[in-house]
C-alpha cells in the first residue's frame, strides 16, 4: 500500500505539498496539484481518515441513531442520509435503538448510544429520539455533546426539538394523525377504533392522543377499553390487535392504525373474518411505505417524504460540520406530508403515483 511519502517522491514534491493538495489546507499551484493528483491516481493512494482527522479534528464519520432499522420506514431515511454522506465522502455508523433486547429504559440506552458515538469522535449525529422523555433528557444529550473538545452538531429526525437548542427535520405527527382520523369521519364512519404504536414512544402516544381529539371534536363514541388495542409497529401486532378489537367491538366500522405495517396485518385478519374492505370496515394507515400500494385493497395513509427527510437532515448536518463557527441558533425544517386516499377507505379510488418517495 502506497504512503504519502511515496506520492511525494513520485510527484517530485514535498510531503507537505501533497498534504496541502489532499486536505486543501494551503494554496498549491495548478501545475503541482495536477502532479500530485496524477501520482495519487497512479499509486492508488488512499487517505487514512484517522490520520487526516488528527490534523483536521474530523474523522469523516457521522453517527445515526434509528428507532427500528428492521422496519419498513427507517431504511428510506437511512438511504437519504447515506446518499448525501456519499457525496460528501463521509461514512456512517448506524445504531438501532430497538436492536438490543430486554432494555428496560430506552432513554438510558439512547444516552449510551450518544456516549459511544461521541467517544468515537464522530463529526455529527442524526438521531430519532425514541422516548417520551422531555427537557431533562434532551438537556443531558446536549450537555454530553457540548463538553467535547470539538463541536459535534446534532440533528433530530421526525421530532421538533428546536426548543431544546437542537436542529430538527420533522413531521407534523399530531396534525397528520388528525388528518387520517378525520378522513374516516368524513367517510361516514362512526365507530372508529385505533391500533396504537408502542405507547412508551412519543410518536405512538402522540398519534393516540390525536385520535382521541378528533373523536371528541366530532362527538363520537370512545370506549378506550373496547376500541383501542396496542401494537408495536409490526405486521403481526396489527393482526393480533385487530382480532382483539373485533372481539370487543364487533360492530366497528373503521380502524386507524399507527403505521402501514400494522394496517396490513389488520387487513389480513379482517379478510380472514369475512369483513370487506372498505365496504364493511375502512382501514387507515400512516407512513405510506411501498407495501401499502401492492396489497389489495391498497392502503389509505399519510404520505411521509422519508428519503427526502434523510437528505435534508444530512445536508443540514454537513453544513453545521463545515461551518463550526457559524450561527448556532437551532434550525427547524418541517417536512411536507399529505393524506393519500386509496381503496381501503374509498372504493375505486384513484391511486396517486406522483407523490411516491421511495
Amino acid at each position: 500500500m502506497s504512503s504519502i511519502k511515496d506520492v511525494a517522491a513520485y510527484a517530485g514534491v514535498s510531503i507537505s505539498t501533497v498534504s496541502n493538495v489532499l486536505n486543501e489546507t494551503r494554496y498549491v499551484s495548478p501545475e503541482l496539484t495536477a502532479k500530485v493528483l496524477a501520482a495519487v491516481n497512479e499509486l492508488q493512494y488512499e487517505v487514512n481518515p484517522l490520520a487526516a482527522g488528527m490534523k483536521s479534528k474530523r474523522t469523516g464519520i457521522i453517527g445515526v441513531i434509528a428507532e427500528d432499522m428492521c422496519g419498513v420506514f427507517y431504511p428510506y431515511i437511512l438511504r437519504g442520509i447515506n446518499t448525501i454522506a456519499d457525496e460528501r465522502q463521509y461514512r456512517m455508523i448506524v445504531c438501532d435503538v430497538n436492536g438490543r433486547k430486554n432494555v428496560g429504559n430506552m432513554a438510558e440506552y439512547e444516552k449510551q448510544m450518544f456516549h459511544n458515538l461521541v467517544s468515537s469522535q464522530v463529526d455529527g449525529i442524526i438521531f430519532a429520539s425514541c422516548g417520551t422523555a422531555l427537557e431533562r433528557h434532551f438537556e443531558d444529550l446536549t450537555a454530553m455533546v457540548r463538553k467535547q473538545k470539538k463541536y459535534i452538531p446534532m440533528i433530530s429526525m421526525e421530532r421538533d426539538l428546536t426548543e431544546y437548542g437542537i436542529d430538527s427535520v420533522y413531521f407534523d405527527n399530531w396534525g397528520n394523525a388528525k388528518k387520517a382520523v378525520q378522513h374516516l369521519v368524513d367517510c361516514g364512519c362512526r365507530k372508529i377504533c385505533h391500533i396504537t404504536g408502542p405507547m412508551s414512544l412519543w410518536i405512538g402516544s402522540e398519534r393516540y392522543e390525536s385520535y382521541k381529539e378528533v373523536l371528541a371534536e366530532n362527538s363520537l363514541e370512545l370506549n378506550e377499553e373496547r376500541m383501542v388495542a396496542n401494537g408495536n409497529w409490526s405486521y403481526m401486532s396489527g393482526y393480533t390487535a385487530m382480532s382483539e378489537l373485533l372481539e370487543k367491538t364487533p360492530d366497528l366500522d373503521a380502524v386507524f392504525c399507527g403505521n402501514d405495517e400494522m394496517a396490513i396485518g389488520a387487513m389480513r385478519l379482517l379478510k380472514e373474518r369475512g369483513r370487506r374492505i372498505p365496504q364493511d370496515v375502512k382501514l387507515m394507515g400512516y407512513d405510506d411505505v411501498f407495501l401499502s400500494t401492492i396489497v389489495e385493497p391498497s392502503v389509505s395513509t399519510i404520505h411521509i417524504k422519508k428519503r427526502t427527510a434523510g437528505e435534508r437532515a444530512a445536508e443540514l448536518l454537513f453544513d453545521r460540520i463545515e461551518n463550526p463557527d457559524g450561527v448556532r441558533e437551532p434550525i427547524g425544517i418541517e417536512m411536507e406530508s399529505s393524506l393519500v386516499i386509496r381503496n381501503s377507505t374509498v372504493e375505486n379510488a384513484a391511486r396517486p403515483q406522483d407523490i411516491m418517495d421511495w
